[in-house]
């Protein structure tokens, strides 16, 4: 195994555990007395090492798992496991912890500091976390950086770089604290067709490493090349 993911093991198809567990998972917002279900009882199992594509129309309720999965949003009713942890009891003290060591998330536009050189990007999650000496962070970022093919541009800025070389940086930055999970919310929704297809296979390198890889798409043929598609519509699972 490389060093991709130190410290994980690739879990074999027939023996994975699971590693989400939604049960009953209902989501309601209001907004004065008016009332939307997002989630209407969302029963889904995601296994370990497992990489997973969640697609449907806009409002159907793709985001609203995802965030519950991270815990940047709490359910209304029913339970949410991640790893054997209930973390939708965490508090949110716990919770930013919890999502510092386990989680890693590449957003759709990025979202690089502009006055960050890519390696400072790069070392964030671990900056927050104060995990490890400054020069251990350093050293691991430019790991990260090597990985995602951008050993010679730790020092540019966003703003020197292409669309492509800015979600590279964005992987580099999810990989930094050796997550369990890897959330993608359209990580290749702003990039052309052939980066797109880069950034997947590099996705896929990261599953294949032994991290989960979770991630929403409107890319029909991105999702089909996942291990499973989940549909979203209404608030509901309508295939899987």
């Amino acid at each position: 195994m490389s060093e991709l993911l130190v410290g994980r093991q690739a879990v074999a198809e027939t023996t994975r555990r699971s590693l989400i567990e939604l049960a009953g998972v209902q989501k309601v917002y209001r907004t004065g007395k008016v009332e939307f279900p997002a989630l209407r009882g969302v029963d889904l199992t995601i296994a370990d090492g497992e990489m997973v594509a969640i697609v449907g129309p806009s409002g159907s309720g793709k985001s609203t798992i995802m965030n519950m999965i991270t815990g940047i949003d709490r359910p209304t009713a029913g339970t949410v496991t991640v790893d054997g942890e209930r973390i939708d009891e965490m508090s949110e003290e716990e919770l930013a912890v919890w999502r510092g060591r386990r989680v890693g998330v590449v957003f759709q536009f990025f979202q690089l500091l502009p006055t960050l050189t890519a390696l400072e990007n790069a070392m964030l999650p671990m900056d927050f976390a104060r995990r490890g000496s400054r020069r251990e962070r350093r050293e691991r970022a430019l790991h990260n950086l090597e990985l995602v093919g951008l050993a010679d541009m730790g020092d540019r800025l966003p703003s020197e770089m292409s669309g492509g070389q800015q979600q590279r940086v964005a992987i580099a930055r999810a990989l930094a604290s050796y997550p369990t999970l890897v959330i993608g919310d359209e990580p290749t929704g702003n990039l052309d067709t052939t980066t797109a297809a880069e950034m997947f296979e590099l996705l896929r390198r990261v599953c294949d490493e032994g991290a989960t890889v979770l991630y929403v798409t409107h890319d029909l043929e991105l999702a089909a090349r996942a291990d499973r598609t989940i549909t979203i519509r209404d608030g509901v699972v309508v295939h899987e």
